[in-house]
């Protein structure tokens, strides 16, 4: 763990993490709940650095449950949320739409202040040219595959194209 930047409290078995406890990622993100084998197993809840947290039962380190930070759960199926036949976002869902011109462009009722060049990507600020992605505090969570930053490019809201992009004006 000392090589990833991670830690782990609570308790090990045969060398390998076990039981009740805590994982800090180097992302900030934890983990807090069953671990067996040195893999999440039973009641567990991940705990992401913008608010996000995706709990359920874990079998081997598979789980298919997850809120986001504004109560929405996920579903893998029968999914809902902002499709394609209903772009509303989920704060819309629970507070009713704003009235024309005032429309969210995302599930904030305000914009962020995006960086020169980058995009937001829901967890943080994306750049293309270093293929970085940091939090909103501007520190380091990954560095971006092609697909994701094929899918961010396309999808999400940049500082250079604002509000124009999502208004059509």
């Amino acid at each position: 763990m000392e090589f990833t930047g991670s830690s782990y409290t609570r308790a090990f078995k045969n060398g390998r993490i076990e039981g009740e406890g805590e994982y800090k990622f180097p992302t900030e993100t934890r983990y807090v709940g069953e671990m067996k084998n040195g893999m999440f197993h039973g009641e567990g809840v991940l705990h992401f650095p913008n608010g996000s947290i995706y709990e359920g039962t874990w079998e081997k380190g598979i789980s298919k449950q997850c809120f986001t930070p504004d109560g929405l759960e996920y579903q893998g199926k029968d999914w809902e949320f902002c499709d394609g036949y209903d772009r509303q976002f989920y704060t819309e869902r629970c507070n009713g739409l704003k009235p024309a011109g005032e429309s969210q462009l995302t599930d904030l009722d305000s914009l962020r202040v995006i960086p020169d060049g980058c995009y937001d990507c829901g967890d943080g600020f994306y750049d293309p040219n270093t293929r970085v992605i940091t939090d909103y505090e501007h520190h380091f969570l990954r560095n971006a595959d092609y697909y994701e930053h094929e899918w961010i490019v396309s999808t999400c809201l940049s500082e250079e194209l604002g509000r124009d992009r999502w208004t059509f004006t």
